[in-house]
């Protein structure tokens, strides 16, 4: 009898296993967004989404409208902030939330309240030798470190990853160009990763087409996936993270780093990365140049991507285990 018990209960476990690791699903959810918000076309995506904790979605654009926000199902509410804004990210501080973004163009890292307003700007640090002048400060993605540390990844400026404290003063720059492990090829997207009990940096190091972890004193870890399509950004929630690849696909992965979902690929290699495919070219469900996405509440994809025309995803999930 206590053996039957016992491989019972050794069933269950592998079968739950199984279960967790399921892969998830995904259906695409035609026409979700408003397609001319205000009246006007989207204008071009080259940036990022990220979600508020009442589910309005943030959308930046390189158009005189800024940050374009959808209501959580779809709806166009307003426009804010400036334009140009690349990576970006919502934190909750002392129960407010704003947006940290970054402006390759403008050579600067910015702090949001929701509404738009500027609480800080960051510019370039005068006091490393890395840099001439600003022009050659060009962030793409900002997050922030549990102890409020600023990491900055000038993606398409000296291909470092910046550390600054809380109040903004510049402590160490790590990285630097090249193409083998510890090295970047345009460092385009970052986050701050907590699923594996120390606090980590997940890097997009786009151009070596790879994912990888660093830690918070600049340290290369180790690679999580490589032979991607070219990741651009990383959005983490509960044990997933969010890959749009620019080459024309959306990856999802567990905290264990392996693929549970890969979303909207694209077949057709000429329309990857196209910034001027026509929208009479565009099929529902297929990603031509993914280079933002979120999860939702819901574990749902909302992609943005690098479009002259700009173009907004949403995938519902259809299937598999939400995190815990």
């Amino acid at each position: 009898m206590h053996r039957i018990t016992h491989i019972l209960i050794l069933f269950a476990a592998v079968a739950f296993t199984s279960f967790a690791r399921a892969e998830l699903k995904y259906s695409a959810v035609p026409n979700f967004f408003d397609e001319k918000p205000d009246g006007k076309q989207l204008g071009p995506c080259h940036g990022g989404v990220v979600i508020d904790k009442a589910g309005n979605i943030y959308g930046t654009t390189e158009t005189e409208r800024g940050v374009v926000v959808f209501s959580p199902q779809g709806k166009f509410l307003k426009a804010m902030g400036p334009t140009r804004i690349h990576g970006l990210e919502i934190r909750e501080e002392n129960g407010v939330e704003y947006i940290y973004g970054a402006r390759p163009s403008d050579h600067e890292v910015l702090k949001l309240k929701l509404d738009g307003e500027k609480v800080w700007s960051l510019e370039y640090p005068k006091e490393t030798e890395i840099y001439k002048n600003a022009d050659g400060f060009k962030p793409c993605a900002v997050t922030v470190g549990p102890d409020g540390a600023i990491f900055v990844a000038d993606g398409y400026g000296a291909n470092y990853v910046l550390k600054f404290d809380p109040k903004r003063k510049f402590i160490k720059a790590f990285g630097g160009p090249g193409p083998e492990e510890g090295k970047f090829n345009t460092c385009h997207g970052i986050a701050l990763d907590t699923r594996q009990g120390k606090p980590l940096l997940l890097v997009c190091n786009r151009n070596n087409n790879r994912v990888e972890y660093w830690d918070l004193e600049g340290n290369f870890i180790k690679v999580i996936q490589k032979d991607l399509r070219m990741p651009a950004a990383v959005h983490i929630r509960g044990d997933y993270a969010v890959f749009p690849e620019l080459r024309g696909r959306v990856t999802v992965l567990d905290k264990e780093g392996k693929i549970v979902a890969q979303v909207g690929d694209n077949p057709n290699d000429k329309q990857r990365a196209n910034f001027n495919l026509p929208p009479e070219e565009w099929q529902e469900g297929i990603c031509n140049s993914p280079h933002g996405a979120s999860l939702d509440k819901d574990f749902n994809l909302i992609v943005s991507e690098w479009s002259k025309f700009g173009r907004a995803h949403k995938f519902a999930l259809t299937s598999g285990l939400q995190a815990q």
